[in-house]
């Protein structure tokens, strides 16, 4: 007959009929001519149940009541049928596909649909729902993180200020297996110290971070292509994981933290309203303890919890955790300066490059302990950070070796350098060392004297520093006019004595009288 009809039409014929459309409207809405409804109606009417009864009716017991106007095997469709409720258990695995349920369902129906039907029937039974669709979650796919809009408190305990805390919250959405943390605010660093414990706390890392639309966390929001902050880039780079944010103004892209954050409103922030906490690690605890508790409720309408539903289908699918937990970084810019440094503007500090990046632009990547040094993104320069304020933190290898030679001076230089040659210059030397306040004068002045060995040579070098001992005159003047006059190989014993002329006295109030009487 041509009025024949699939049976999963028949409960939405008898849906539409109790919702008050007419049989012109329900077989406008359901592609159905208005003479099949109009057939199915007096059917429905006909018969011994009620509208309301027929609809509680399973749709293999409505195509057995109404068998001659259906063309369907129903014994093979109630085998599709039962089979469709394993596929569908098994529709959240993040490796599902229909292409292997449907062999598998080939090889257990003695007479298979074909795929294209097999397809259709499942989807008429699990049809996607418009407007607010339930959205699926993969095991381990994502992870959505947010902050809540209320804040919480901490007392100083020494002045009684009153200082607000923001909450993050973040959730696995397969399993809504939930974290929450108390933090000073949802800056850069605070919002990446918390997605780091999050990820502590589950074990393990997802494929994808799901953020709000932050400033500490996007730069610039797009639709399609959204500009994600340097830092939380860096941080998803070392979880090997991506940031994902969500579209602007689209709530129901992030619904479950949002219920989330509901939920911490109800059984985290009510049980806190009339205590006081006078640190931010003493509000954390409670909260993990109130936390622990939130995950293990059951759910009303499954038999589990969060921490059971995520041990059993979704920790399998996290990623394992890197072995170094993740130091949030920073970013400068600096031009690198004639002597050889980039200047470090947060600690007012120097760090050392090699001296060929003179006049070129770098970038600094810095933590609470290193601080690198990039150049056309090749890192040229590595240092342990140095909170000193104005001091200089040089690596050797970076300077040229005019600088490099300046940069070893001190005594100790200078005292293995005269040690060769001879014990009369090392002597000198040393008390040259000892006679300035200022270092930097007497380094020149030893390094004056131990030049002169190449002139004179060591040997005489040693004698002129030995003459200039003995007469308690080192210097490097002195010691250089030794060596010029030939001085050091003459002895002071052997040097003649000045002979001294008689005193004859000059009579100058007589005029014309001779000199000498």
């Amino acid at each position: 007959m041509a009025n024949k009809l699939d049976p999963m039409d028949l409960k939405q014929i008898l849906t539409l009929h109790l919702d008050g459309y007419s049989n012109r409207k329900i077989g406008s809405v359901l592609g159905i001519s208005r003479n099949t409804v109009n057939t199915y109606m007096q059917l429905f009417a006909g018969s011994e149940y009620s509208f309301q009864e027929l609809l509680g009716f399973e749709t293999s017991a409505l195509s057995e009541l109404f068998s001659s106007h259906t063309p369907l095997d129903t014994v093979r469709h109630n085998e599709l049928m039962l089979y469709f409720e394993g596929v569908n258990k098994a529709r959240n695995h993040p490796r599902f596909t229909f292409l292997y349920h449907y062999q598998q369902y080939v090889e257990l129906a003695a007479d298979p649909y074909s795929s294209t039907q097999f397809l259709e029937h499942y989807r008429r039974k699990y049809p996607k729902e418009k407007g607010s669709m339930k959205l699926q979650h993969t095991a381990g796919e994502e992870m959505f993180i947010d902050f809540a809009g209320k804040k919480l408190q901490i007392i100083d305990r020494h002045t009684g200020e009153v200082i607000p805390v923001k909450v993050f919250v973040a959730i696995l959405p397969c399993s809504q297996y939930t974290y929450v943390e108390a933090c000073i605010s949802q800056k850069r660093a605070d919002m990446i110290s918390c997605c780091s414990n999050a990820l502590r706390f589950y074990g393990g890392v997802p494929k994808a971070i799901v953020s709000d639309n932050l400033k500490s966390a996007v730069n610039r929001s797009s639709r399609y292509e959204p500009d994600i902050n340097r830092s939380f880039k860096d941080f998803a780079r070392h979880y090997n994981c991506v940031i994902n944010p969500t579209r602007g103004y689209s709530p129901q892209d992030k619904a479950l933290v949002e219920n989330a954050v509901h939920l911490a409103y109800q059984r985290i922030y009510y049980p806190l309203r009339e205590m006081t906490f006078f640190s931010l690690e003493d509000l954390n605890r409670e909260i993990a303890s109130l936390l622990d508790r939130h995950n293990n409720l059951l759910f009303k309408r499954k038999e589990s919890s969060r921490i059971e539903l995520f041990q059993r289908t979704e920790r399998q699918y996290l990623k394992e955790l890197p072995a170094d937990t993740y130091e949030f970084k920073d970013y400068k810019r600096a031009k690198v300066q004639k002597m050889g440094y980039v200047y470090f503007s947060p600690d007012k500090s120097y760090y050392s490059v090699p001296y060929r990046y003179i006049g070129k632009e770098t970038s600094i990547h810095y933590t609470k302990s290193r601080v690198e040094v990039f150049y056309s993104h090749e890192r040229i320069a590595l240092h342990r950070r140095n909170l000193v304020k104005g001091s200089y933190i040089t690596k050797t290898d970076h300077l040229s070796s005019t600088h490099r030679f300046y940069s070893e001076w001190n005594p100790e230089f200078f005292r293995k350098k005269a040690l060769p040659h001879g014990e009369y210059v090392l002597a000198c030397i040393k008390k040259i060392l000892a006679s300035q306040d200022y270092p930097e004068i007497s380094y020149k002045r030893s390094l004056g004297i131990i030049q002169l060995h190449r002139a004179y040579g060591s040997q005489r070098l040693n004698n002129a520093c030995k003459r200039a001992l003995d007469t308690d005159a080192c210097s490097y003047l002195r010691i250089k006019n030794i060596l010029k006059n030939n001085m050091d190989r003459i002895h002071l014993s052997d040097e003649p004595t000045q002979q001294l002329q008689p005193h004859i006295p000059f009579h100058s109030n007589i005029r014309g009288a001779s000199a000498y009487e």
